[in-house]
């Protein structure tokens, strides 16, 4: 098998080039990227893959050397093929990075390499920018690398700008060019549709090129969900394989690109989707991609998720090393139907079942048009003088003394026809001239293109902030996608309209979060249709799916662990699927909790059951939230999932086992736990039992080493259809 030599880097505290070959080494604990300068003065990547022990092994040498790393005539090292940032209109012959056209009608472009740093910005992080210039033409790119030592994680992004006379026309501005040589590559990529999002589907890539994109301008995770793993060689496990984990900060039109070329080797181009988005550039002004993330493996897709999952806390998701809010949701117990008294008897309900904060959900507002259904009152944010004479402040006062927080549902980027809204602004809304609006839910999306729309979206949001001590908690939902759509505002400049939308939506969350920064949001859009780590900088968490049966929650919840953390997850406990209130609840707690349920429909053993369930989950909460992941049997290779979460010190730890649709009387084997530490003894304890219910593990309340737990493992996975057992293991 042919070895590896293009696998992944890093970037930290390190950057030098060397006076005689160019080189620009980059890494971090346990990677490095390598880019040498050519000869002809282009930027190439060299070597990519795991850090070796000398770092003079980078440099070429002669077979006659003494140095540990030899090379050969075929080594990448020597024979420079891979350009970093390949341009389009010379000698590239596959995918550009870059594309444009000059002043002068010339559509080539080239970049040399003029020079490069690397600033240190704490203990952990440091970012190297090499600066890339056409000989020609006045252009420049300056490529930028912020690497995350300890999270092996890295951003990598782009930022072009010219001094041409008049705009240059941008039609590729990809945010990286990854290289791979290997034998074979294996993609697992993450599609869907509204209440089955991120299935997984892995296959060997071929010759030619694979495209994952969007082009849905907003909801734009609706299909195709922004991430990948890319196995190198073989197929990757949870605990072998090499591989890449990649994904997009960007919550617009994305595209990931993997061509395969005549010589087996992958490139893989990523960022905004340049469909129907040519940019018209001016003179001067920088035109700056969104970040491109990703980590890389050698232990398999386990690793790979925990490097992403450790970033995401300390860099990625507002708020990630913060606790969290469970909270009780009115829609399934109320939808539309509801009066402050139903309300106000809610908070109660909150109170008793154990929750932080009630939650209200959509229905709240309009008055010329109230919102009775989805077809009327969207963009009128007043409270419904019917419904709730004494507006939202006497909640949230209500709220406070039952003693829970009070959040509230919006959707502020969208409009019904039937609003004052729209009445008053009808050019407010995004919709093609000479052609019939076309609806989705009955609602039309607002043009953020423009800056009265930002004003307006932001004081949504200030004005409820404002009223009283404001709410506690914002569920921003994001309802359709965008179809037929023109913005009067942008006039003659149609194809920046994706881009500009999503900078202005980024607009108008820079100016929330920094009046309010300790503000909670829920990121929402119908479902999973946006889940990025271009939103989630400004959001706490966000809802998944819209599909609460908690058989199918298995699935959707597994699919989104495999790049972000358990704490950004929600999952509710609501009236969908037949299963019993502990395995609705016990599923639920995977991630971040919530109920949506009909609490004085509780049996009184149900009741006392989630009051326990809630109990243990609060004091559980930062082990699952920001302790390390294991997936441990995946519901898509058993009729059973099995995961644990492990804090860092290794001292507690919590596993989940669900049993799904097995065949009859499954005969499963005793599961083997992960990330414990092999010396330190551990009792194990069953937990999250109904009222007066036998303990379903045999083991229960004994103790075992924790080399025991993980080489002999316990029988954790009971044979009856849609059961569960959640296991709290503390070091003794």
């Amino acid at each position: 098998m042919k070895k590896i030599l293009f696998l992944f880097a890093f970037t930290f505290l390190f950057c030098k080039a060397n006076a005689q070959d160019g080189q620009i080494q980059i890494e971090t604990q346990n990677t490095a990227l390598i880019l040498k300068v050519g000869k002809n003065g282009l930027l190439y990547q060299s070597y990519l893959g795991t850090k070796l022990k000398d770092n003079s092994g980078y440099t070429a040498v002669s077979k006659e050397s003494t140095k540990t790393f030899v090379i050969n005539d075929g080594n990448p090292l020597v024979n420079l093929r891979h350009q970093a940032y390949p341009t389009y209109g010379t000698e590239n012959l596959f995918e550009p990075a870059i594309r444009m056209t000059h002043n002068d009608g010339n559509p080539s472009l080239e970049l040399n390499y003029v020079s490069h740093s690397t600033q240190k910005i704490d203990a952990n992080t440091a970012e190297t920018i090499i600066k890339l210039k056409d000989p020609a033409y006045p252009v420049e790119v300056a490529l930028h690398y912020k690497a995350f030592y300890n999270e092996n994680t890295i951003e990598q992004w782009t930022e072009i700008v010219h001094h041409e006379k008049k705009p240059v026309m941008l039609y590729n501005y990809a945010s990286s060019m990854l290289h791979f040589d290997a034998d074979k590559y294996w993609l697992t990529q993450f599609h869907g549709d509204w209440a089955k999002e991120v299935r997984m589907q892995e296959s060997e890539l071929t010759s030619g090129t694979k495209v994952i994109d969007s082009k849905l301008g907003v909801r734009t995770n609706m299909y195709q969900t922004p991430v990948f793993f890319l196995s190198l060689n073989a197929k990757a496990n949870e605990n072998s394989g090499e591989l890449v984990a990649g994904t997009i900060a960007w919550s617009g039109n994305f595209k990931f690109a993997f061509e395969l070329d005549n010589k087996n080797s992958l490139r893989i181009s990523s960022g905004i989707n340049p469909f129907a988005s040519e940019y018209n550039l001016q003179p001067g002004k920088v035109f700056t991609t969104p970040s491109f993330i990703y980590t890389f493996s050698n232990k398999g897709k386990g690793q790979a998720s925990r490097n992403l999952h450790s970033w995401a806390k300390k860099y990625g998701v507002k708020d990630g090393e913060k606790s969290r809010l469970t909270l009780l949701n009115n829609w399934e117990t109320t939808f539309f139907n509801f009066d402050e008294k139903k309300l106000t008897d809610m908070f109660a309900d909150s109170k008793t079942l154990g929750v932080d904060m009630f939650l209200l959900d959509d229905g709240w507002f309009g008055n010329k048009y109230p919102r009775s259904g989805d077809k009327s009152g969207l963009g009128d944010w007043q409270a419904t003088k019917t419904k709730l004479p004494n507006g939202i402040g006497f909640l949230m006062q209500e709220a406070e003394k039952t003693g829970v927080k009070f959040g509230i549902w919006i959707e502020p980027e969208m409009v019904n026809p039937k609003s004052e809204l729209y009445e008053k602004h009808p050019d407010w809304v995004l919709k093609l001239p000479n052609r019939a609006e076309s609806y989705y839910r009955t609602q039309l999306v607002l043009d953020l293109c423009n800056p009265q729309v930002q004003d307006f979206v932001f004081k949504t949001v200030d004005d409820i902030m404002q009223t009283n001590s404001g709410v506690a908690f914002f569920k921003w939902d994001c309802n359709r996608m965008m179809t037929n759509a023109y913005s009067t505002y942008l006039k003659n400049q149609q194809s920046h309209l994706f881009i500009e939308y999503t900078q202005g939506l980024y607009k108008v969350l820079d100016r929330i979060k920094t009046k309010y920064p300790n503000l909670p949001m829920m990121l929402c859009a119908g479902g999973g249709g946006r889940t990025d780590y271009g939103l989630l900088k400004y959001f706490t968490e966000f809802w998944a799916s819209d599909n609460t049966d908690p058989f199918n929650r298995v699935f959707i919840q597994w699919g989104y662990s495999q790049f972000f953390p358990a704490f950004s997850i929600c999952n509710h406990v609501t009236s969908w699927g037949n299963q019993s209130i502990k395995f609705k609840t016990d599923v639920a707690m995977m991630g971040k909790l919530g109920f949506d349920i009909n609490v004085k429909e509780l049996k009184e053993k149900e009741l006392k059951y989630c009051q326990d369930a809630v109990a243990n989950y609060k004091r559980l909460s930062p082990v699952i939230w920001h302790g390390d992941l294991y997936r441990i049997i995946s519901p898509y290779e058993e009729s059973r999932a099995v995961l644990m979460y492990v804090n860092e010190s290794k001292s507690k730890a919590v596993l989940f086992s669900y049993t799904l649709h097995p065949l009859y009387d499954p005969q499963y084997n005793a599961v083997r736990l992960q990330g414990l530490d092999p010396n330190k003894t551990y009792k194990v304890e069953e937990i999250n039992l109904m009222p007066e219910a036998k303990k379903s593990l045999e083991e229960s309340g004994e103790s075992f080493t924790g080399d025991y737990l993980m080489n002999v493992g316990l029988r954790v996975s009971s044979s009856k259809v849609e059961t569960s057992v959640v296991l709290e293991i503390t070091e003794l």
